[in-house]
């Protein structure tokens, strides 16, 4: 695994990365000019760890391309991942809670553009700007909704719902159609064995749901994906519409 993103050039954000991702454009103009000076782009890079497991967290970040996905490791050296973040939200939820480490560690899962911002800076913004408050805490409901599911979902449906459900909340969170995932990765996020992933996908794609081949994943028919998985994504997806706004406030 590779360290915690960097960010060579030390260039600020431009307001085409701002727009990038949902929280961010859904705050007031006068927060968002006032963050604009506390935000770096930054490339993250498919595998790289942002956190680990009780680490102190240094910063918090906003995607704009990439997918990161938190993740409980257990001590055997298993995991399964707990939520995933992309363009509509932030990894580092820990610090604005009251709390500098978390028991997951944040993975890179697809690599893209982020916006990184300093702990001590959004620490500052929270408590104190009433729009940056509200908005964190819809956004955390949601993650939290989101977290409480897959673990209903990891304990009650197959592997296949699972997977549909891995693959749907990722393409919500992407652009197109394509994910490059290995079944190695999905296994790892869904905390199962290889072969039940391969299994599930092999009968996807013979449906007719997806393509696959050396990595990269197609769907060629969300409408069937949706149908085959459980009410797990249903739950995620309605929530995140019903606590996050999808205009840019003014």
């Amino acid at each position: 695994m590779l360290s915690a993103a960097s960010n060579p050039t030390g260039n600020h954000a431009s307001g085409h990365h701002r727009a990038g991702n949902q929280l961010i454009g859904c705050l007031p103009e006068a927060v968002r000019v006032l963050w604009q000076g506390h935000l770096d782009a930054v490339n993250l890079r498919q595998g790289e760890v942002l956190y680990e497991s009780q680490g102190e967290l240094a910063y918090v970040y906003f995607p704009t391309t990439a997918l990161v996905s938190l993740l409980y490791a257990t001590d055997e050296g298993g995991s399964i991942e707990t939520a995933v973040v992309g363009p509509e939200g932030m990894v580092g939820y820990a610090l604005i809670m009251g709390g500098n480490t978390t028991p997951s560690r944040a993975v890179v899962q697809v690599g893209g553009a982020a916006l990184r911002m300093k702990a001590p800076f959004i620490k500052q913004q929270f408590p104190h700007v009433p729009p940056v408050m509200h908005l964190l805490l819809r956004f955390t409901q949601a993650l939290i909704t989101q977290m409480a599911q897959n673990a209903v979902c990891n304990r009650h449906h197959s592997v296949e719902q699972q997977l549909c459900r891995c693959l749907l909340l990722s393409l919500d969170r992407l652009a197109g159609a394509d994910l490059r995932m290995t079944h190695e990765l999905l296994a790892s996020r869904l905390g199962v064995r290889r072969e039940g992933v391969t299994e599930s996908a092999s009968t996807l794609q013979r449906a007719g749901v997806i393509q696959y081949s050396r990595g990269h994943i197609r769907v060629l028919d969300r409408a069937r994906l949706e149908a085959r998985a459980c009410e797990c994504y249903g739950v995620v997806r309605n929530e995140y519409r019903r606590l996050l706004p999808d205009r840019i406030a003014t």
